[in-house]
């Protein structure tokens, strides 16, 4: 069930997405179109209590409920850059707007929006790390927690390997080549 509420709430995040830009940039009615993307939240939210109640009603942790974990915090670190992007893109090709800004390729312009992006991506980490621990404490001493701290081994993985490639471009800035 956890996975299939997890494979929901994907769906229904770019639906949402898809309906708030289309009532924003084809119905013209960018009010709605924002009610309607203020609606994501509810999403990680229901998909929280179910998780909590699966537990709570007994079920063993396993790696279903520390994906719930990790799908939450992605969505809480990157869905409102996906958003953003995302947003861009249709405004550009639908409504007439800017050309979506590149990142930058070169220098300490570079390193810099490396940073940005790993803050992102830590601040999905540090989600899904408080939400595995939360569910740790949740289960107790009772049951097997081991999906879970794997699920936290995970984590602490893709946010060290972003902080390394945001270090790399600090430490060694890509040069924009001679002659441009």
């Amino acid at each position: 069930m956890i996975v299939t509420l997890i494979v929901l709430c994907e769906v229904a995040f770019w639906v949402l997405l898809a309906a708030g830009l289309a009532l924003r940039y084809l119905a013209k009615k960018p009010g709605m179109g924002a009610a309607v993307l203020l609606c994501e939240p509810l999403l990680e939210i229901v998909l929280l209590v179910v998780t909590a109640v699966d537990l709570k009603n007994g079920a063993q942790p396993d790696w279903k409920h520390g994906l719930a974990a990790v799908y939450i915090g992605f969505t809480v670190g990157l869905g409102h850059s996906t958003i953003r992007w995302v947003d861009a893109r249709v405004a550009h090709r639908f409504a007439g707007g800017p050309p979506p800004v590149k990142p930058p390729k070169y220098g300490r312009a570079r390193a810099v929006h490396e940073w940005k992006v790993a803050a992102r991506w830590t601040v999905a980490a540090v989600t899904a790390l408080a939400l595995l621990q939360a569910a740790v404490r949740y289960v107790g001493g009772d049951g097997d927690v081991s999906s879970l701290r794997s699920w936290q081994q995970t984590m602490l993985f893709v946010l060290g390997l972003n902080l390394v490639i945001a270090l790399s471009y600090t430490l060694f800035p890509k040069r924009e080549p001679a002659g441009r």
